[in-house]
């Protein structure tokens, strides 16, 4: 299992994604699964995934070679996100297909957020089927993988006009409550802010198991949770 969500916001888009992908008694494993692709005041694109990790791999270097040989569609020439979207999708399904025979249980899926020069930029959920939709006013997260323990923060707390780092943060702690709930998701926990207009490479955080900042996230987060809940009403039973 994994847990990855992306967060767009008026100041642009921000990712999170766990890195395990097994967890067992005595056997742990751990891969990224967020990647970054782009030209510097063209085109910038962050993919994260979740399902199959032989479809992942395939799909992944399916882009990469298609960008590296000038293919006739890649990453490189897409003029929108949606057709970015499309053209992922499409791969999504070829290596489905072609590299497992298909079925359940070899499916993956991607988000995609980005930004081309002349368009706007955008966050996207691909279903395994090639089909996708976009994030919006209204639904400004997307998440895949093991959605429901982060979810609630995320209700709470995001809107459009949430500073970027806000959200960032914020996508963190829906990170740590759903380590918290599932041995299936765990650190390292990866970052990446891709700030609206500036087509520029964007920000980056990599948090490990035993790093600082995390740890004292973790101790605040339970502690300010504690806090909350002392100070509720509390139920009077009648007698």
């Amino acid at each position: 299992m994994t847990y990855c969500l992306g967060i767009k916001v008026d100041q642009g888009i921000a990712m999170v994604s766990d890195s395990r992908t097994s967890a067992g008694v005595d056997n742990i494993s751990t891969y990224s699964k967020m990647w970054k692709f782009g030209v510097p005041g063209e085109r910038q694109f962050v993919l994260c995934s979740a399902g199959n990790l032989a479809t992942t791999q395939s799909v992944i270097a399916a882009l990469e070679r298609d960008a590296r040989e000038n293919a006739h569609q890649s990453l490189l020439t897409v003029r929108d996100m949606n057709e970015a979207s499309e053209y992922i999708g499409r791969v999504n399904v070829e290596s489905q297909q072609q590299n497992t025979g298909g079925g359940a249980i070899f499916e993956s899926t991607f988000l995609l957020g980005g930004e081309i020069a002349g368009s706007a930029n955008g966050l996207f959920m691909i279903y395994s089927e090639g089909n996708f939709i976009a994030s919006s006013a209204l639904a400004p997260f997307l998440q895949i993988g093991e959605t429901k323990y982060g979810k609630p923060i995320l209700d709470r707390v995001i809107q459009s006009n949430t500073p970027i780092e806000r959200a960032a943060l914020c996508g963190l702690v829906s990170m740590e409550a759903t380590i918290r709930s599932n041995l299936g998701v765990g650190p390292p926990v990866e970052i990446y802010l891709l700030d609206k207009g500036t087509l520029q490479p964007g920000r980056y955080l990599i948090f490990s198991e035993d790093d600082n900042y995390l740890s004292a996230l973790r101790q605040s987060w339970n502690k300010l949770m504690h806090d909350s809940f002392d100070q509720l009403s509390p139920l009077v039973f009648p007698t």
